[in-house]
């Protein structure tokens, strides 16, 4: 699997803006995360409109859920498979997502029922210094 990653850890000492370092900017926000996978969609050719929908939403959840519940974006990568496209986020908080069943009209609790909805597959890597979850949507090429 192909994958691209572009959230770094800056290193000690550097220029947490990006100044001289190589690569581009990482991302941090719902609409930077977006526009990297639609950046990495059109790359790989025409997709089913569903599919690329299907991506964003989960990419928009995954970025939001992280900076709501696990103190922000620490990293994020997308990887390219023969039949899947795997949108990677990190953050600093050790624990899974609850899925928690929702009564009534009380807001949010949405994002991580969608996630699990729409991917073929989503694993969650967690220890002490944060998690990585893992979604997988599949794609048609």
């Amino acid at each position: 699997m192909k994958t691209r990653s572009d959230t770094r850890s800056p290193a000690p000492g550097a220029d947490p803006h990006g100044a001289g370092n190589a690569g581009p900017p990482p991302v941090r926000t719902p609409a930077q995360a977006r526009r990297l996978v639609r950046h990495t969609l059109a790359a790989l050719g025409p997709l089913r409109p569903s599919q690329v929908e299907d991506l964003l939403l989960v990419t928009s959840e995954l970025v939001t859920n992280a900076h709501r519940h696990g103190g922000g974006v620490t990293g994020f990568g997308i990887g390219i498979g023969r039949d899947r496209v795997t949108v990677s986020v990190s953050d600093a908080s050790g624990e899974a997502p609850l899925y928690e069943r929702r009564e009534g009209l009380r807001p949010g609790g949405y994002g991580w029922p969608i996630v699990l909805r729409l991917c073929r597959e989503v694993t969650v890597d967690a220890g002490p210094a944060g998690k990585t979850i893992h979604a997988a949507v599949t794609v048609d090429r």
